[in-house]
């Protein structure tokens, strides 16, 4: 210390005048120089000694220790602060520490502590479920310097069940919307769906928190915005502001679903924060990594790799859900999770495998517009199987364009190409059943006539009778047409045919018995 800066001081501590400074012993000098040259030093943003400084709060420069070391007497170790370096033991801990949103206190709170206090299994189902995913997200959150609160949010959204769709189909841990989903970069097809995918689903959730906080300013409107949107919460906040009405939180008028929002995640942040004053306990979460990523080269089934794992399935799927299917597409997906202790073994699993492919399905592209019998003919899959594998209820056509699984053959033993895995969608359509009909021509009748009649196409009507499109028919011609099963006439009753619920207005025609030569319908099965 500076005398400038003793002379300064003098008026707050009269001991370190100016004019008592010649009394100070010597041997006091040199303690206090000791003193000064171990203390431990501020932390990264605080002054020195905030009291003895003046002006601004400085920093000074980060110093190198010089000259040797002296061991200091057991009468000085109390007399020296020391910080521990040891980490937290468990990850219940290291989440407490990180706490750093403002606490919100008020009924709505209370309200849920006891709700969740009241229901011990739920908690601990919860909790027992998180503990595959709660390093991973305290990891991020404190490498982005986020508050550690945010990693109790999937127990508010989702129960951390990776798999829950809500009935807005809001899927996986976060809750993520299709349209949101895809707006942070989280793939949805037909084989896998990255809204369920530990890493993606967690860096995109975190990457919108991140960013409803810089528009708000504020963690509170933050999680509203991540529940009701951001755009609902901004108009909120206007109508107040125009009102002359507060913005906070607990000022903005909201859904209750929102309004309810906060106060769970603060009701949990509570318990976690103390269990005890809830009589509650937490099971056991260690402060390590649960999974580690494992690269994979091939194209592999889900079951295969939980045994070369050797895992449980139901945990397999659990750290992969994103896996729709029963195949794992290396092109897209060039890692698996797997627990800790267990990635070696995959690898080294892997490695010696042996013993054949290791997938036995693959996609397939329709190359047109067809019927489910016709697609199991060109795959040599059973019907009734690639029914059930691509979700394809009956009287639907599979159109042009569409991928399914279907077994993988000797001939179809490449892996699936990142275009095909990463663009996969199954296509239907109506399957229309028609029967064939023959209708006598009204006097002046051609085949554009009829054709608009029955709304079908021209160049049909000149086809199934060989004639020309410009053609017209003599009154009384039979003309043959091929018409939906919902246009088949009721001719022996003289009724109205009626369109079945879904289908399209056009193709429920309506065909009546008529006299005086108006046209009679008859059919037969095509």
């Amino acid at each position: 210390m500076t005398l400038a800066t003793l002379t300064a001081q003098s008026s707050r501590f009269p001991a370190f005048s100016i004019p008592k400074f010649r009394w100070i012993p010597l041997s006091f000098l040199l303690v206090a120089a000791v003193l000064a040259g171990c203390a431990a030093p501020s932390p990264p943003g605080l002054p020195d000694d905030p009291v003895l400084t003046t002006g601004p709060a400085v920093v000074p420069p980060k110093k190198m220790p010089s000259g040797p070391l002296r061991a200091i007497t057991p009468g000085e170790v109390n007399a020296f602060p020391i910080v521990s370096t040891e980490p937290p033991k468990e990850l219940w801990d290291r989440i407490r520490r990180g706490f750093a949103m403002p606490d919100l206190q008020n009924e709505l709170v209370t309200d849920r502590e006891q709700w969740y206090a009241s229901r011990p299994d739920y908690i601990q189902r919860m909790t027992e479920r998180s503990s595959k995913y709660l390093f991973h997200i305290v990891e991020e959150l404190e490498r982005r310097q986020m508050p550690t609160e945010l990693a109790l949010l999937p127990f508010i959204e989702s129960a951390f069940n990776p798999q829950a769709v809500s009935s807005a189909k809001a899927a996986g841990m976060w809750q993520f919307m299709p349209a949101t989903g895809k707006y942070f970069s989280l793939k949805q097809n037909d084989f896998r769906d990255d809204r369920r995918d530990v890493l993606a689903s967690t860096r995109a959730a975190l990457d919108y928190l991140q960013k409803l906080h810089g528009m708000f300013g504020d963690w509170h409107l933050a999680l509203a915005a991540y529940n009701w949107g951001e755009g609902s919460v901004g108009r909120a906040i206007a109508k107040n502001q125009k009102a002359g009405l507060g913005t906070t939180y607990d000022e903005l008028n909201m859904p209750a679903e929102t309004r309810l929002y906060v106060p769970k995640l603060q009701a949990v942040k509570n318990i976690v924060a103390n269990p005890q004053a809830f009589s509650t306990e937490l099971p056991l979460i260690e402060n390590h990594p649960y999974f580690q990523q494992v690269l994979i080269t091939r194209d592999i089934d889900v079951a295969l790799a939980a045994r070369l794992a050797d895992v449980e399935i139901d945990v397999f799927k659990a750290l992969n859900p994103s896996a729709r299917r029963p195949v794992i597409m290396a092109s897209v997906t060039p890692q698996i999770l797997l627990p800790w202790d267990n990635a070696r073994v995959f690898q080294r699993n892997f490695d010696a495998y042996t013993q054949g492919q290791f997938a036995s399905w693959t996609a397939w592209t329709a190359p047109s517009t067809m019927s489910a019998t016709e697609a199991s003919r060109h795959t040599g899959m059973n019907e009734a199987d690639l029914r059930s594998m691509n979700n394809i209820p009956p009287r639907m056509l599979i159109k042009v364009g569409s991928t399914l699984l279907v077994p993988r053959t000797p001939q179809t033993a490449t892996d699936v190409s990142s275009h095909v895995a990463d663009n996969a969608q199954v296509s239907l359509a109506p399957e229309i059943t028609t029967r064939r009909t023959t209708v006598k021509a009204r006097k002046g009748e051609s085949v554009a006539s009829i054709a608009s009649r029955y709304d079908v196409a021209a160049a049909n009507v000149a086809n199934w009778n060989s004639v020309g499109a410009q053609a017209a028919f003599k009154q009384g011609h039979r003309v043959v047409l091929y018409l939906p099963i919902t246009a088949r006439a009721l001719a022996d009753n003289g009724e109205t045919a009626r369109k079945p619920r879904g289908t399209p207005r056009k193709t429920a025609i309506t065909a009546v018995r008529r006299d005086a030569g108006k046209a009679v319908v008859k059919s037969k099965r095509k």
